[in-house]
């Protein structure tokens, strides 16, 4: 029953209306036997978010908003396929449940909206991509980050491979050309060459090849791509990945692919040399916003006064914020007019200004990229480039 944490999905719970909410967020285990302690854990997290909910609020129906948190506990499938993280998060007209791939710290939150800072930090990281490894035989998809990389379960409409994509349409492949679109020669770093069965049939192969990758690419698009707004990147042999960039309309596939030989690559070296070509787009990434940052500041047009910038996120005038991550600012800011109020009390409960601040710029429209400490402007764990 969980589902996966996209842009789409944290842009609903940030626009969903004020009502009581309850957050809870726990680390977990994948594998056995440690991952047995994950429903003790969370049973009883229960009982402190359980206790919370009736301290701040003694009249709400608080068995109503309890009872799917409850039932979750009982899903034996839910519990024995955990990754690093769950969230759960549950109000008076929602439920939802997150299987993450980042560990979280524990949190059991009762507020008038959902507890989203820890979805924030993980949805705005860099490091999170989809790799696409296409062959003509096979088509897989995974989902990771620079810790770890899964395999994503497809959805039917996208094709495992040719013969699913195209029936009955698909050319005989008897003695004219070769399922790969050349020759067994060719594979191997030859000229390209035809085999029985003359240019004819060799075209018609290669538009089914065309055709085929044109149905991957707008299946992945559609269920993946679109909904996540995650990097894809393309593995497979080099002719391959040079035919599907061809055919694809899918803003979200990188220039830069990893290119496999007749063997695919383990799970594990997939990881990292996708992490690394991630590592090396990030860093890019980062300069360029802060060349931009570095230029617009002495214009007026950034800053890294938190009090400034909350008020102009508040007017809408926030077009992209920095924000240092793993940083956080105790505090709290007023939605309506950005107001920023530090808390210096040491309050191990106050709200954090940064992920306020990443709420007000994300519903303005704004941008927002976590940056390394290292590679911060300022001291205030944000910064921002104004639109006006």
């Amino acid at each position: 029953m969980s589902e996966r944490i996209s842009r789409n999905t944290l842009n609903e719970l940030i626009k969903m209306e004020k009502q009581t909410c309850l957050s809870l967020y726990m680390p977990s285990h994948r594998s056995f036997p440690e991952r047995e302690q994950n429903p003790i854990r969370y049973k009883n997290m229960l009982r402190g978010l359980r206790e919370r909910l009736q301290a701040q609020l003694p009249d709400v129906d608080a068995a109503g908003l309890m009872r799917p948190f409850d039932a979750l506990l009982d899903d034996h499938d839910f519990w024995i396929h955990q990754r690093d993280g769950i969230a759960v998060l549950g109000g008076e007209h929602f439920f939802k449940v997150y299987s993450l791939q980042h560990a979280v710290p524990e949190y059991v939150i009762v507020n008038c909206h959902p507890y989203l800072k820890p979805l924030l930090r993980i949805v705005q990281s860099t490091d999170r991509y989809q790799v696409l490894c296409l062959a003509r035989d096979k088509v897989r998809l995974f989902e990771g980050n620079s810790d770890v990389l899964d395999e994503v379960e497809l959805v039917p409409e996208v094709p495992r491979n040719q013969n699913q994509a195209l029936g009955t349409e698909l050319t005989e492949k008897g003695q004219s050309g070769h399922p790969g679109g050349y020759s067994a020669a060719s594979e191997r770093g030859d000229a390209q060459t035809h085999e029985a069965g003359g240019p004819g049939k060799q075209a018609e192969i290669d538009l089914d090849r065309d055709r085929f990758f044109r149905v991957v690419d707008r299946a992945i698009l559609e269920h993946y791509s679109r909904p996540s707004g995650l990097p894809l990147i393309l593995a497979g042999l080099a002719e391959n990945q040079s035919f599907f960039r061809a055919q694809s309309h899918n803003p979200q596939l990188l220039k830069e692919g990893i290119q496999l030989g007749q063997g695919s690559l383990d799970v594990q070296a997939l990881q990292q040399r996708s992490s690394e070509l991630m590592e090396r787009r990030s860093s890019e990434r980062v300069e360029g916003l802060l060349d931009q940052y570095a230029t617009a500041k002495p214009q007026k047009q950034a800053g890294d006064d938190l009090r400034e910038i909350g008020s102009a996120a508040a007017q809408g005038k926030v077009g992209t914020l920095l924000v240092q991550a793993d940083r956080e600012v105790p505090g709290q800011v007023d939605r309506d007019t950005g107001a920023v109020l530090l808390d210096e009390t040491g309050d191990q409960t106050a709200a954090d200004v940064l992920d306020e601040l990443i709420l007000l710029v994300l519903e303005r429209g704004g941008e927002v990229h976590m940056v390394p400490a290292e590679r911060m402007p300022g001291s205030s764990g944000a910064a921002a480039i104004y639109r006006f």
